[in-house]
């Protein structure tokens, strides 16, 4: 279950097994240690806390960590700002329910009209798309629906970043960069998961991805958390050729669960023109299919 994967023990675990000794002053040596990374005592003398109060912490039993202990810890474990995040979400130990993972429970994502008004008005050379809860793609304008992944053609429960990215065929030929857009991926997931540890859907994205591909469950188990908000990808599309283009997802304030996420390229340049023709690519087919449904 996804709640197993969460837990504060794994994190910690992974990220002290994460940094050298020598860096932080410590001594190492293969005869000195039998592990990776740090020791629970040595992260304990880092934060400046007990042994004992680190190793319940670790293993869960801890209750009410303040956020002075957990600065601490942070620090001592050389945490992100994202990882520092994820940790104060999973501090408080959890035991799951009978109906956990559910999935005809939680709240259903909805994207408000103005946003789709937004996405809408960005249709000539932007593609933009607004992305929910577990990586779920909600709503997108016309270019963000063909730049890509063919999101109309999809099922409702197969719009999803990390479903497409680790489990349809055409994602590796689309990503040249596979692997990284993969660790991408993965570190977002697990952070939407210690802000959401109890919502269905991103329990059944992680799952599915644990029980179908072996690369996720290889990421997964690392425990990295990255919030990629901003960045340049590079696509190979199918029918336009090599995309390059610079992405920006900007959180919506009424709505924080969503974030609209554009993309662009540098005005004159070929990815422009390309995701121009792409543009009107799309366009010819709503107009053929428009006057074939009035045929009919």
């Amino acid at each position: 279950m996804l709640y197993a994967e969460i837990e504060i023990g794994s994190f910690l675990k992974a990220r002290r097994a994460a940094l050298d000794p020598a860096e932080l002053g410590l001594p190492g040596g293969v005869s000195r240690r039998r592990v990776r990374g740090l020791r629970r005592e040595e992260v304990a003398q880092l934060a400046g806390i007990s042994v004992d109060y680190y190793t319940r912490i670790e293993q869960g039993r801890a209750h009410a960590i303040s956020d002075s202990v957990l600065d601490a810890i942070a620090r001592a474990l050389r945490l992100s700002g994202g990882e520092m995040t994820y940790l104060r979400n999973i501090a408080v130990p959890r035991r799951p329910g009978p109906d956990d993972c559910r999935p005809a429970s939680g709240p259903a994502q909805t994207v408000r009209p103005e946003i789709r008004q937004l996405l809408d008005a960005m249709d000539t050379t932007v593609p933009a798309m607004v992305i929910g809860r577990g990586l779920d793609i909600l709503a997108w304008n016309t270019l963000g629906g063909r730049f890509a992944f063919d999101l109309e053609a999809l099922a409702p429960d197969r719009r999803n970043t990390a479903l497409l990215v680790f489990l349809d065929p055409v994602a590796r030929a689309l990503h040249p960069d596979w692997e990284a857009k993969a660790v991408e991926v993965v570190g977002n997931l697990r952070a939407d998961s210690g802000r959401h540890p109890d919502d269905p859907r991103i329990c059944a994205v992680v799952n599915e991805l644990l029980d179908h591909s072996a690369d996720f469950r290889r990421l997964w188990e690392t425990q990295a958390v990255y919030e990629c908000l901003r960045g340049t990808k590079r696509l190979l599309h199918p029918h336009v050729g090599e995309l390059v283009i610079t992405f920006e997802s900007f959180r919506l304030s009424t709505d924080p669960d969503q974030a609209l996420v554009t993309y662009t390229a540098p005005r004159g340049s070929e990815t422009e023109r390309r995701l121009r023709e792409l543009g009107a690519r799309a366009a010819d087919e709503r107009r053929a299919m428009a006057a074939a449904g009035a045929d009919g």
